[in-house]
């Protein structure tokens, strides 16, 4: 859980995990091969221009969020895909809250 809320503290981390919500809007023409095989997948370097960061910055966003189980990712050729991993993220959802309600009592 720690790990989430460390990879969630930094503004466009979060921004990216909700960005990656709506992938229709960050993929104009994604491949058809994508669409099908990793449905919700944005390449990076569509997130890194909705940012404004260098790419370098955005892949280390992605690679920690990955590895705290936020994202899942998949390579075609030379591009890399992420999209949420949305059971993950609604696992943290219910042990973060359940977690809040235990300590209120």
């Amino acid at each position: 859980m720690l790990a989430v809320l460390k990879a969630l503290s930094n503004e466009t981390r979060l921004n990216i995990l909700c960005w990656l919500r709506e992938p229709d809007k960050l993929n104009e023409n994604l491949p058809s091969v994508i669409k099908e095989e990793f449905p919700g997948g944005v390449c990076v370097g569509s997130i890194q221009e909705k940012s404004g960061l260098a790419q370098s910055v955005i892949s280390s966003y992605l690679s920690s969020m990955q590895k705290a189980g936020l994202l899942e990712s998949r390579r075609f050729g030379q591009w890399t895909y992420y999209r949420r991993n949305e059971e993950a993220i609604a696992d943290f959802l219910a042990n973060f809250a359940s977690g809040l309600q235990a300590m209120k009592k």
